[in-house]
């Protein structure tokens, strides 16, 4: 028999298991150290590539003026001589490098993208899963698809970014020695206004940052209404609020377009603002170099090579978009991280000894939403026998169920099966003794023999097929032209049949307590007693804890256990309660 008792409201200093959302602290700079760290020789190998394209656009000035030089000099001669060809040759050959290391450092720039967009998409999706229906309690399911999808792509281009800016750096700062070696006036003349294009760049990524993150976050709002409405596309048919939910979904279009004109704004003013410095400088760079000149103290050659000299040296100023991008991926990385930071469920390494399933809920308090659900539940589902859990829309039914078989846990109180903690067990021992079937079932797997198999271990064909037999799904199955090899996808489901596949799969596992939550409420009424027949002896040596909605369901249960508004009201036998009006009106009665 169930039992329960009503306790005084105990607080607890250990709040572990909190199910609750909480603030997350968003790791973005691990979360982008950890990508580049898994993508780190490939990072080695961009920069050192980069590098040498960056010394390779150093030297080519200084072979050109030198080859000019000698090339003036063979001319005043009369002839041209074989030192001004071994500059014409090296000048080509820089060329011909400049080109072969600018596609190498595309090649491997892509690659580097793809794989640590994957590798982020791989760890955030493993995550996910890992912290379990928590995930989407805190983030709407369209709002974590966007993250995995379009924040994990802007962050994954910053181990390739931060490669490419080191040489992005060296070009400038090489330049600027190069000048320096040249004459020092002109290396001076360029340092003098180049503060300018540093308070720019800074500007630049202060602003940037926070229309970004202002972008992104509209943008995943979007997404979250977007996946909303398609899944409750039915509902929004039926009654024909397309045009309201269209509104709905694309009402924050507008803040999106503003955030993004205003990151474009930012972005485009620092570009023209840089452009527009940098040919001042090299302007007066230029100006000094013909001064030398014309003072012999520098040749033609060495004109034209700072002439080059000055356009490399304001190419910081093209680190603008470099800038962006770490903006965006650090932004991105951001969100990311949020969703890192949800602690994922531990488990213990404990086993059960043996046992029939006796489940325990000792001292249950739960809240959700900034309300108490679940206060000093108290309930035992007796070894080998049936529970039914019955109660009002929001009575806590549903969140009992999570918590009895630890999709959940308590505030504070704990759930035992025969006599150990739920969070002391294994994972592997958890869920092989555990096993549920939902009112809206997800048909995972290939064919429909996967989805009834779907777990680990894989049952037996035999057992499949038996399982099927006793949740009425193989009659509708072997109907269909491929019968249990038919793709899930291919498969015209009612609600109905969609249930009897979750329970195909509840009962094809073993274990030592079945929990159904709603599991039957789409089935007709002769289908229903069928299965609850069914469930009865196709599962003789497990505990079975069932949420019900109908009064048969609960009649063919050993005991009922009324919910009541968070507490347990009353347990009994369900002719015991019925004699009381109020348990008969919680089914309409």
């Amino acid at each position: 028999m169930a039992t329960t008792t009503t306790r005084p409201h105990r607080r607890r200093s250990d709040r572990r298991g909190s199910d609750r959302p909480r603030p997350a602290a968003a790791d973005d700079a691990g979360l982008l150290k950890a990508v580049t760290r898994h993508n780190a020789v490939r990072c080695v190998v961009l920069a050192l590539c980069s590098v040498a394209g960056a010394g390779a656009s150093l030297l080519l000035p200084f072979a050109i003026g030198r080859a000019l030089d000698a090339v003036l000099a063979g001319h005043a001669a009369g002839h041209v001589g074989a030192d001004a060809r071994r500059w014409i040759l090296l000048c080509t050959a820089l060329v011909a490098a400049s080109a072969l290391l600018d596609a190498l450092d595309g090649v491997l720039t892509g690659t580097t993208n793809a794989r640590a967009t994957a590798w982020l998409r791989g760890r955030i999706g493993r995550h996910v899963l890992a912290v379990g229906p928590r995930a989407t309690a805190r983030f709407a399911p369209g709002d974590l698809v966007a993250r995995l999808v379009d924040n994990a792509a802007h962050a994954g281009v910053a181990p390739a970014t931060l490669a490419a800016l080191l040489a992005a750096l060296v070009a400038p700062v090489g330049a600027v020695v190069a000048l320096a070696l040249i004459d020092g006036w002109l290396a001076v003349v360029f340092v003098a206004g180049a503060p300018v294009l540093v308070l720019l760049l800074r500007a630049f990524v202060r602003v940037s940052s926070d229309c970004v993150a202002r972008y992104q976050q509209v943008q995943g709002d979007i997404a979250g209404r977007l996946g909303e409405a398609i899944g409750g596309a039915r509902t929004v048919a039926a009654a024909h609020t397309e045009d309201k939910e269209a509104e709905r979904v694309l009402g924050a279009l507008p803040e999106l377009s503003r955030q993004g004109h205003r990151m474009w704004r930012v972005q485009g003013r620092s570009q023209a603002q840089a452009v527009a410095v940098a040919p001042l400088l090299q302007i007066c760079v230029i100006a000094v170099a013909g001064h030398l000149v014309v003072q012999d103290r520098i040749t033609v050659g060495e004109l034209l090579s700072a002439s080059r000299y000055a356009v490399l040296a304001t190419g910081i100023g093209m680190l603008v978009g470099q800038l962006g991008g770490l903006v965006r991926a650090r932004a991105a990385a951001r969100r990311l991280g949020e969703v890192a930071a949800e602690p994922t469920t531990s488990y213990g390494s404990a086993e059960l000894p043996p046992g029939d399933g006796l489940l325990e809920l000792r001292g249950i308090k739960a809240d959700r939403g900034g309300r108490t659900v679940l206060d000093g539940v108290d309930l035992t589902v007796p070894a080998g026998g049936t529970l039914a859990v019955v109660g009002r829309s929001g009575a806590g039914k549903s969140l009992l169920a999570a918590l009895a078989g630890r999709l959940a846990d308590p505030d504070e109180g704990d759930v035992r099966l025969d006599g150990v903690p739920l969070r002391s067990l294994g994972r592997e021992e958890l869920r092989r003794e555990i096993g549920y079937a939902f009112e809206r079932p997800a048909l995972l797997g290939a064919t429909l023999e996967d989805t009834i198999g779907f777990g680990t271990p894989r049952p037996a064909p035999g057992r499949i097929r038996s399982a099927a037999r006793a949740a009425r799904a193989d009659t509708f199955i072997t109907r269909l032209p491929d019968g249990y090899a038919t793709p899930c996808a291919d498969a015209p489901l009612s609600g109905g049949e969609a249930q009897r596949l979750g329970l195909a799969r509840a009962f094809a596992r073993g274990g030592r307590i079945l929990i159904l939550d709603d599991a039957m409420s789409s089935l007709d009424t002769v289908t229903e007693h069928h299965i609850a027949e069914a469930l009865l002896h196709h599962t003789p040596h497990r505990s079975r804890l069932i949420i019900a909605h109908r009064a048969a369901t609960a009649a063919r249960a050993d005991v009922v256990a009324w919910l009541d508004d968070g507490r347990i009201r009353a347990v009994g036998t369900h002719a015991e309660l019925w004699e009381r009006a109020e348990y008969r009106e919680v089914f309409g009665a």
